[in-house]
């Protein structure tokens, strides 16, 4: 049941990943990955919110839990897509856009995360 309920949260979180990167980087015509980090971004705020909530504040079903963090974000969030597009940016001589995508992926998620999980534990 266990694999069942990530697989189908997985996919949702996928399905979610592609559309909603894929319309942000179509407003943005550029070679920066805008909807990857963005994604990302999203991502590392919600997994921290979300382990917070439904471990320290909601009792809810375990598998839930394993569903919605696993499944679902787990596969809403981009890192290999991230690692592949920083190293193309930096094949093609864009280096201080590769930089960019560095520190926009791991310093603003790290704050994301960080406010995710303030956001939690005030509830």
């Amino acid at each position: 049941m266990k694999i069942l309920a990530i697989a189908v949260a997985g996919m949702f979180g996928a399905l979610s990943r592609y559309f909603l990167s894929g319309w942000i980087s179509s407003i943005n015509d550029t070679s920066f990955p805008y909807g990857t980090l963005a994604v990302n971004i999203l991502g590392c705020f919600f997994i921290s919110f979300t382990l917070i909530l439904l471990v320290d504040k909601l009792a809810i079903d375990p598998l839930w839990r394993i569903a919605i963090t696993v499944g679902f974000l787990g596969s809403f969030t981009t890192f290999a897509t991230f690692e592949m597009e920083t190293l193309r940016l930096f094949q093609n001589g864009l280096t201080w856009l590769a930089l960019g995508n560095i520190f926009g992926s791991v310093i603003l998620g790290l704050g994301a995360a960080l406010l995710g999980f303030a956001a939690a534990k005030a509830i």
